[in-house]
């Protein structure tokens, strides 16, 4: 899950949830139409982009972004703990994306790459 903290029109309020299926996708976009959220109705759309690494800030993620939240590349708001613990379960002590060398590869949440997104 990706949670957009960018203040441009395209990208306010914007969060971006990657599914394993498509169906699984469809149903919560259907879901998420039925709701409401802080007195406004949830918009969510399947997105065709799978990949946002390039959308990302990359000065923002080093903590030199000069263009502040009007920025046109995403800001990303880190989601809680508590919510990732939710969403993902808890960490594995063996990963199938270690390499041989029993390292981890270093991701960012950019890597993640959100199948649709839903406005408040």
């Amino acid at each position: 899950m990706n949670v957009c903290d960018s203040l441009g029109d395209h990208l306010v309020d914007n969060v971006y949830v990657k599914f394993w299926q498509d169906e699984d996708a469809e149903g919560a976009v259907a879901e998420l139409n039925n709701l409401w959220f802080n007195g406004q109705a949830v918009h969510a759309e399947l997105s065709p982009v799978t990949d946002f690494q390039e959308s990302c800030c990359q000065q923002y993620e080093m903590g030199e972004c000069t263009q502040g939240g009007f920025c046109n590349f995403m800001h990303l708001r880190p989601i809680s703990w508590n919510l990732r613990r939710q969403l993902y379960g808890r960490p594995r002590h063996r990963s199938p994306l270690r390499s041989h060398t029993g390292h981890r590869p270093r991701e960012r949440n950019c890597h993640h790459s959100p199948v649709h997104r839903h406005h408040f």
